[in-house]
């Protein structure tokens, strides 16, 4: 895998939550997802009842998140993607208690869990000052 694409996977494993988009109708969408990184890959948890699951799995998405929100004073700010195919996916134990308790609801319905997997096959970041080159410069 380059090291943009490495970054990236190891950036978006520091998030617990992105955002995932590809088109539904030939309309673009943006859906949130709950993700852990395995073996280089994406694994994300959506909630069935939207139905977003089944304009993900088969295609190709991007993937995203960042730490706008959590940046620490003088910490950089910074933004990762990737885009990858994406399919259906059946979690192991393990990475079910990784995933850690689902909510109870979505949009007032009992909240169904779906699984995806993408596989990163291009991967952008984007960072303010620096700050992440010395954290990351072993990854080769």
């Amino acid at each position: 895998m380059p090291y943009d694409e490495r970054l990236a996977v190891a950036l978006l494993a520091r998030a617990d939550h992105g955002r995932v988009a590809t088109s539904m109708r030939a309309l673009p969408f943006l859906a949130s997802a709950r993700h852990i990184v395995a073996d280089g890959r994406l694994l994300l948890r959506l909630p069935g009842n939207c139905g977003y699951h089944r304009a993900c799995a088969g295609g190709v998405v991007a993937y995203g998140s960042d730490n706008l929100g959590s940046a620490a004073p003088g910490e950089g700010v910074w933004s990762a993607q990737v885009v990858g195919r994406c399919a259906a996916y059946e979690p192991t134990a393990e990475e079910l208690r990784r995933f850690g308790p689902a909510p109870s609801t979505v949009d007032g319905e009992p909240y169904e869990p779906v699984f995806l997997s993408v596989e990163p096959q291009f991967g952008t970041v984007h960072t303010t000052d620096g700050a992440l080159d010395r954290h990351f410069e072993h990854i080769p």
